[in-house]
């Protein structure tokens, strides 16, 4: 923790001192030491332990519990390896916390078929000693929130999420005792949890604090309970500006000393140019770190700690069985790790299960529809996606359909398609609705997307049908053509979309003005498996020029991505 010291000629010195807690604690008990001047305060936060702490951190796991494929190649992630290469790190090290920066839930079938049970098992195994609460553990009902936290033998950790009578939705903080110093941890949850949860029923009763008032009480907490190390775990996104996230915080609450933070999944905060990922990026003197999600690799941050205060903060991102293809062959990424056996067989079952019933051949790809762009710009796997849609509500009247990149969770393969390739790609329980519109609202709805930075779940991908431009740069859309025509202010449209914008969802509040709201009550991922089994040859991934994107970035490392 850091030390605040201000010095002055005249000194006499007051203690206020109280009994300290060991072990994990929730309680704040009133513990400082003060040194009084006769101009201003001195104040020395307590603690005054040493030693070396290493803390391993995953972020935006998304239900990823057994390996499994990631362009180039299969066989990439997954808890066993991970574990291996927990355990090899605790085998060689003293002091080490285990942490997960949220948003657990929600991705691949083996886990969305059982409620993220396989991979909490899986955190259990490992040793986990905290995770964050990220917006996606709220997108089921909150009983089954309840029924995770129950499976856990972690705890979920959220200082700013609480109920309207007051109450935290779990516990805000822990107190890590390793004998020569004590640790605090407290969470944080993204406050855009209002917009982007997957149920919206699950979030509305909820009030999610700004982080930075959150952490400020958390600090004060914690420097009473006389920590020597202040670890914000944090679902909040790292921006490249002090307005929002991680760095809003760091610059708000110097206290801190290392914020393990998730939610924007790539490691992009920029300065005067990249992070180089290569040592924490510091903001106002606070440690900030994040790593790739899907557990392809695992964070380690090596603390020294003198006096209670934290002197020097290394950091790496070590790759869990990550690949890439070298002049046409598959290899490693650093080291290949062994999967832990105890862990595969208490997980295999659940994989077995899936692939049971969703082995089945749908279709072939020509080529990978690609997922890594689909917030940035038109891609191939968004226009399959929103053409599927349009395609099962033409006959209804729609004249074009919009979904959310943030839907959009995985690319589909090469090859054989099969339906747990659809379940990757689109895995919410979402289903299609059709909505008739005025067209001053559709012209509203097209000013939502020009607000829609690149990088955010909420950015768009559209079926034929429809055609614009987005100028990032004003944050406008032109050029807004619907069945070939300009777009009518005095019209009547019809949009085929997906139930959570339909709900209002990443900020599209406006689908609620609907005049008629028709849920067909089939779910988006049931009806891209529909479509895809209606074409007789190989699918070719292609753009077909729906929408540019003018003064914007093209390049993944260079925009903020949010889940």
């Amino acid at each position: 923790m850091k030390k605040f010291l201000l010095i002055s000629a005249l000194i006499s010195a007051v203690f206020l001192a109280s009994c300290n807690t060991t072990g994990d604690s929730t309680t704040a008990q009133n513990d400082a030491m003060v040194q009084k001047t006769s101009e201003k305060v001195v104040e020395i936060k307590a603690g005054g332990g040493s030693g070396t702490l290493v803390v391993l951190h995953t972020n935006d796991h998304h239900g990823h519990p057994v390996s499994f494929f990631n362009y180039p190649a299969p066989g990439q992630g997954g808890l066993p390896a991970r574990a291996t290469l927990v355990n090899q790190i605790r085998d060689k090290n003293a002091n080490v916390l285990v942490l997960d920066a949220g948003d657990i839930s929600t991705g691949r079938p083996e886990s969305m078929f059982f409620d993220t049970e396989p991979d909490i098992l899986g955190y259990n195994y490992i040793g986990y000693d905290a995770a964050a609460l990220g917006n996606h553990e709220f997108d089921k009902p909150h009983a089954v929130l309840k029924k995770q936290m129950g499976w856990a033998e972690f705890p979920f950790l959220s200082a700013n999420v609480k109920y309207r009578n007051g109450d935290y939705v779990t516990k805000p903080y822990i107190i890590k005792d390793f004998g020569d110093f004590k640790v605090g941890i407290f969470g944080l949850t993204t406050t855009e949890i209002n917009e982007i949860a997957g149920d919206v029923e699950t979030v509305k009763d909820l009030v999610i604090e700004d982080e930075v008032k959150a952490s400020k009480e958390m600090v004060s907490i914690l420097q009473k309970e006389r920590v020597d190390v202040i670890i914000a775990l944090a679902h909040i996104g790292n921006y490249n500006n002090t307005d929002s996230g991680s760095r809003y915080v760091a610059a708000n609450v110097p206290e801190i000393d290392l914020i393990i933070d998730g939610h924007t999944h790539m490691p992009d905060i920029k300065s005067s140019g990249h992070w180089d990922m290569s040592a924490p990026f510091v903001e106002n003197g606070v440690s900030i770190v994040v790593t790739q999600e899907w557990g392809l690799q695992l964070g380690k941050a090596v603390l020294e700690i003198e006096d209670g205060e934290v002197t020097e903060v290394a950091w790496e991102m070590i790759p869990v069985n990550t690949k890439k293809k070298v002049d046409g062959e598959i290899q490693f990424i650093g080291t290949e790790i062994a999967e832990d056996q105890g862990l595969l067989d208490l997980l295999q079952p659940f994989a077995d299960k899936v692939d049971s019933f969703l082995s089945v051949e749908i279709g072939t790809a020509a080529a990978q529809f690609d997922s890594d762009k689909v917030r940035i710009n038109e891609t191939a796997v968004g226009d399959l996606v929103a053409d599927s849609l349009l395609w099962k509500t033409k006959s209804m009247g729609a004249q074009f359909a919009i979904v959310n990149s943030g839907g959009i969770r995985g690319s589909i393969p090469e090859g054989t398609i099969t339906k747990k390739d659809i379940y990757s790609c689109v895995p919410y329980d979402n289903s299609v609705f059709v909505l008739t519109m005025s067209g001053a609202d559709v012209l509203e709805l097209f000013d939502t997307i020009g607000k829609v930075k690149q990088g955010k779940g909420g950015f768009p991908q559209v079926s034929s049908g429809v055609s614009f431009t987005i100028d990032a740069g004003s944050g406008t859309v032109l050029d807004i053509m619907i069945d070939g025509k300009p777009l009518d202010p005095d019209g009547t449209y019809k949009i085929s979309t997906n139930s959570f914008l339909a709900g209002g969802g990443d900020g599209y509040g406006v689908f609620r003005k609907a005049s008629n709201r028709y849920d067909t009550a089939v779910f988006q991922r049931d009806v891209l498996i529909e479509y895809i089994q209606t074409f007789d040859g190989p699918l070719e991934p292609q753009t077909y020029n729906r929408f540019d994107v003018i003064n914007g970035v093209s390049m993944i490392e260079d925009f903020d991505t949010a889940a």
